[in-house]
């Protein structure tokens, strides 16, 4: 049989498709029939914007008719193990179908998610723990498709040891303070042990001298069920270093996002697909640049951490202009990373809360006069304090990513309490409160995601099914379902809390999720997240 993409406009097919259809149609290879769970993805000519939609049990899949408008659309697929059987394009005029032949691929490796890669390489689950701190700065793909051996891995090691978080494979930044210089020679050793280690691992699961890998590469089940109902939309940003890793929406349905390497706030339209961005002023030009922690005010302005700069800055959507507040000269210094701010309940007190990665302390700043007090949680040497977020008395709540807490900061007497997760030195990342006063996160460490119920003090802690999964976020939409993401899957989680049960819906390209983001205006919600590694926003939209 040959293989085809065979273009029909209103076909009978048509009417087994829902009547909303504007491009339909079936994905079938020769190995399996019909497929299941194959995303196909459309991209109109001169567009930023890519449409995405899966397909269901009968191989059928269906784009709304106002997501894929008039003109030459290109289409692509994901389906670990399969290409398309050649380039498929169609011209939409009015109700057309695609049936699509896909054929079994060459080359598996290239198409395998960072937690396919853990999987499937040998070794326990302890010695290849560390490559989840690798997908920080880059996909797995760096060290697993290269030659080094032990020594040069060591070597690698040491060179990006030295560059800023804040830092990726398009603009690597070094900080100003030598994070290791001072070691002492105890400190030294153990580090190059570790060094030692990790190395030996990749040496051996690397191509190294072969022509590929000594074990067999496992891609997972791909999405079956309810999994397959979504839309997702992706909008390519103006330039490739864009690292977005905030995406909010305000009142007004406009999108905006940041960029963790760069001095830039962005404005999406999603209807368009246009773009427009806004330099972020220096407070010091010799530092790393970019941001985090975006986040409205209740007056609808933006607020953002700037990390290295050693302050937050603030912006006025309508008259388009920032005001900053770096930190007072007796809180500067080299290490400073002013990593998170939480403005969203300042109308209590006219207070917002800064966190600084630096020194693992927690700043509450009165917004009118600059004054700002100093809330340390642990005595310095401290585990690090990794995010903040506010209740409606405007406490803050943080999570504690160095060992395995959640804890909070009294916003009147400055009182500090904290409380262990159950699942020990978990690394809770980046959390939210909802309505009901339970702190939700993601379990970095533990694999999990985790809620804190403020009220009662008490834990519950969910893992989703996909494995080395490392979630980095949570939110809780209107309706008590919680979303989360994470860097290792190219799946975004939707957890029923009531039931347990999760829905992981696929993604079409490699995305390194960060903060997420929930838009409640919309039935059912809308997820939206920044490819962090993509230079594109997501924006899903689950069908139920």
């Amino acid at each position: 049989m040959s293989f085809r993409i065979l273009v029909l406009a209103t076909s009978l097919i048509l009417a087994s498709l829902p009547a909303q259809a504007q491009l339909s149609g079936t994905v079938r290879s020769a190995r399996e029939g019909a497929m299941e769970g194959v995303l196909v993805s459309a991209q109109r000519d001169g567009s930023n914007m890519t449409v995405t939609v899966v397909s269901d049990a009968q191989g059928h899949f269906a784009f709304p008719a106002n997501r894929v408008g008039p003109g030459r659309h290109a289409l692509s697929i994901r389906a670990a193990g399969y290409n398309l059987a050649s380039p498929a394009t169609v011209a939409v005029q009015g109700p057309t179908s695609a049936a699509l032949e896909l054929a079994p691929t060459d080359d598996l490796a290239s198409q395998l998610t960072n937690a396919e890669w853990v999987a499937s390489m040998p070794g326990t689950d302890a010695e290849k723990d560390f490559l989840r701190n690798c997908v920080n700065c880059h996909t797995l793909r760096q060290p697993l498709f290269s030659t080094h051996d032990l020594a040069e891995f060591v070597a690698v090691q040491e060179r990006m040891s030295t560059y800023a978080p804040a830092s990726g494979l398009h603009i690597p930044q070094h900080p100003l303070a030598d994070r290791v210089a001072n070691q002492g020679p105890a400190a030294a050793a153990a580090r190059l042990a570790v060094f030692q280690r990790q190395a030996a691992h990749l040496a051996r699961v690397n191509l190294g001298n072969r022509e590929s890998w000594p074990y067999p590469l496992h891609p997972f089940p791909r999405p079956s069920g309810r999994a397959t109902r979504v839309v997702i939309t992706e909008y390519d940003l103006p330039e490739p270093t864009r690292m977005p890793h905030d995406v909010v929406l305000t009142g007004d349905g406009t999108v905006w996002y940041n960029s963790f390497t760069e001095q830039v706030l962005g404005r999406l339209n999603p209807a368009t697909g246009e773009v427009r961005e806004f330099r972020v002023p220096e407070l010091k030009p010799e530092a790393p640049k970019g941001s985090l922690a975006l986040r409205p005010d209740p007056e609808g302005q933006l607020w953002m951490g700037l990390s290295y700069q050693g302050g937050v800055a603030r912006f006025n959507p309508a008259t388009e202009s920032f005001r900053m507040y770096p930190l007072p000269a007796n809180l500067q210094a080299n290490h400073t990373q002013t990593t998170e701010v939480e403005p969203r309940h300042m109308q209590v007190d006219g207070k917002v809360w800064i966190e600084d990665s630096g020194t693992y302390s927690i700043y509450q700043m009165d917004v009118a006069t600059g004054a700002i007090q100093v809330h340390q949680p642990f005595p310095i040497p401290s585990p690090n304090i990794y995010d903040i977020t506010t209740d409606p008395q405007n406490n803050v709540y943080f999570t504690v990513f160095g060992r395995g807490d959640v804890g909070r900061v009294d916003a009147r007497t400055g009182q500090i309490r904290t409380w262990p997760t159950p699942t020990p030195n978990s690394s809770p990342r980046r959390g939210t409160l909802d309505e009901r006063g339970r702190f939700w996160f993601g379990e970095y460490a533990g694999n999990r995601i985790g809620m804190f119920d403020t009220r009662t003090e008490t834990f519950r802690e969910f893992t989703p099914p996909t494995p080395y999964s490392f979630p980095y976020d949570a939110v809780a939409d209107r309706n008590g379902e919680v979303w989360s993401g994470n860097m290792m899957t190219d799946r975004i989680t939707r957890l029923n809390p009531e039931s347990g049960q999760m829905v992981e819906y696929p993604l079409p390209r490699s995305t390194n999720v960060r903060r997420v983001f929930v838009d409640n205006s919309t039935t059912p919600v809308t997820f939206w997240v920044g490819s962090n590694h993509g230079a594109s926003v997501v924006r899903l939209e689950p069908l139920d």
